[in-house]
């Protein structure tokens, strides 16, 4: 959701060649796991790398990105889902994208976005996200 430099050229030759895409850290790094507030960002510890190299945790874009986490939380309550769920539900929507590789550090973090799987965002929610998503960052530039 917040890297998004693939979608206009790598997916669509990807869907083209029937060539599947495996998406990684769809909840971004934990960004978008629903349990990232600016006070806990704001606890990590300066070796984490988060921190120093991935500017979806760094002002203004960390505002930006919480606002989205607290949206795909309203989606997420609709359904009886997490927000975990909803941001790797809408990962897996695209035809090209066949697996995502989803972290967890605890076996219990499993329990909060296995049920990605079998979820299905409506068109009208894909639309309702995507007219909310932040611009995309593209970590590869910041060298």
């Amino acid at each position: 959701m917040l890297m998004r430099q693939i979608e206009d050229e790598i997916l669509p030759f990807c869907l083209q060649r029937n060539i599947g895409v495996i998406a990684y850290s769809p909840m971004h790094n934990g960004l978008l796991s629903g349990r990232m507030t600016c006070e806990r960002v704001a606890a990590l510890p300066n070796t984490d790398w988060r921190v120093n190299f991935n500017p979806a945790f760094r002002e203004p874009h960390l505002s930006r990105n919480l606002e989205l986490v607290e949206f795909l939380r309203e989606i997420g309550e609709r359904h009886g889902r997490s927000v975990a769920e909803v941001a790797i539900a809408w990962t897996l929507r695209h035809p090209a994208v066949t697996g995502a590789i989803v972290g967890a550090r605890r076996a219990e973090q499993v329990d909060g976005f296995v049920g990605a799987k079998d979820f299905r965002l409506s068109e009208s929610e894909i639309a309702e996200i995507e007219a909310r998503l932040p611009e995309s960052v593209d970590l590869m530039s910041l060298g």
